[in-house]
């Protein structure tokens, strides 16, 4: 009798709601941190293109149950199709499609963040025209640790950042709270979180998408942000120093020098967690971060989408699957790297990681209005 009477909400990965002018989606995984599955992805992209070819819609919330608003990817879903080839493409290539709607969208849009914003996760955050976060948020990009790269858009976000934080941030997997989010511009305003509820009925009750008229409305609700004087933000100049070096080797040689040298104790456990991941992964972010330096939004989805589908392949290595049963599968926190360190992950083998897909099938971004949400999964070679 119990299970007749659950709330049909508590089924829905993902539960869109319509509230006069305003649309809401709620990432609806708590137990699983909001993780981003197919069905996710799924419903999202569906959410989102109907709500901006409807006039009636005017703003667009996002929010994630529990404590997470997302933790990333679903790891495990990859992990379990490790013997399939191409189990995951779908979704790979539906979520970095997304991704573009998401950076590109028409209506204005707020991400609502109280908690966890990883990976992925985070790409349904830093692009929105508003991404408010509190004292509850923490970011991170900490995929090349698991012998993964930084996707969904963030070799764009990152190789925009100021300095070389991006390189770092990529490489290191460092968190940022919701201040730093703010200094750093991947966040708009630092909302405390007992003032969240109020402020996403505020939203809802104002009946406009007008940017100037939701910005107003948030600044009610924000609060000044100053780093804490222990804050990562405040070290740019070492981070600049040495994240620009040429190689991930020089990279770690620079940081251990400057980390030998007194006040900079912060840096010891850094090392230690650069030097506990996967090498392959190390050297494919530094290289797609710095390409996207000088490509657009679409070349980085369509690079890191090539990336993606050749290491899901274990084209050069098994280090992903590696990396994810050592962290969530056995959680020994012991993978074994092969290649085993930097020296043995020669450059040539990088290449063929960035190399085009067979028959030239590439990520479709759709390059003109007439066709914006076009370049469908199922409309692609692979479907």
């Amino acid at each position: 009798m119990a299970q007749e009477g659950r709330n049909i909400i508590d089924e829905q990965v993902v539960v869109g709601e319509e509230k006069g002018s305003v649309r809401l989606a709620t990432l609806n995984r708590p137990r699983q941190l909001n993780v981003i599955s197919s069905e996710v992805v799924l419903k999202l992209a569906k959410y989102f293109e109907t709500w901006e070819k409807d006039d009636k819609t005017k703003l667009i919330l996002i929010k994630g149950e529990g404590r997470a608003f997302s933790a990333g990817g679903d790891l495990k879903m990859f992990y379990d199709g490790r013997e399939s080839k191409d189990s995951c493409l779908e979704v790979v290539y539906r979520m970095y499609w997304l991704c573009y709607h998401i950076h590109t969208y028409k209506k204005t849009q707020v991400s609502l963040v109280n908690g966890i914003s990883m990976g992925g996760g985070a790409s349904l955050m830093v692009p929105m025209k508003f991404s408010v976060v509190t004292e509850k948020t923490v970011f991170a990009t900490p995929e090349a640790s698991i012998g993964f790269h930084t996707d969904c858009g963030f070799s764009y976000i990152h190789s925009r950042l100021p300095g070389h934080l991006g390189e770092f941030l990529a490489l290191t997997g460092a968190r940022l709270n919701g201040k730093e989010l703010v200094v750093i511009g991947m966040a708009t305003h630092f909302v405390p979180s007992a003032k969240l509820a109020d402020l996403e009925a505020r939203l809802v009750s104002l009946d406009s998408g007008d940017t100037d008229v939701v910005r107003t409305t948030i600044e009610e609700f924000s609060e000044k942000v100053d780093l804490d004087k222990d804050s990562i933000l405040n070290k740019q100049s070492i981070i600049d120093e040495c994240f620009s070096k040429e190689s991930v080797k020089q990279i770690i040689q620079a940081f251990e020098a400057e980390g030998s040298k007194e006040g900079n104790e912060w840096i010891t456990p850094i090392i230690k967690g650069l030097k506990r991941s996967s090498p392959t992964g190390l050297k494919i972010t530094l290289r797609s971060i710095r390409e996207g330096r000088k490509q657009t939004l679409s070349d980085c989805l369509k690079k890191e989408f090539r990336i993606t589908v050749n290491i899901l392949r274990s084209t050069i290595s098994p280090d992903v699957y590696e990396g994810i049963r050592a962290l969530t599968i056995d959680k020994d926190n012991s993978p074994k790297w092969n290649p085993a360190t930097l020296d043995e992950v020669a450059e040539e083998k990088i290449n063929l990681v960035f190399e085009p897909l067979e028959g030239a099938i590439e990520l479709q971004i759709p390059e003109t209005e007439e066709n914006r949400w076009g370049g469908k999964y199922e409309t692609s070679g692979f479907a």
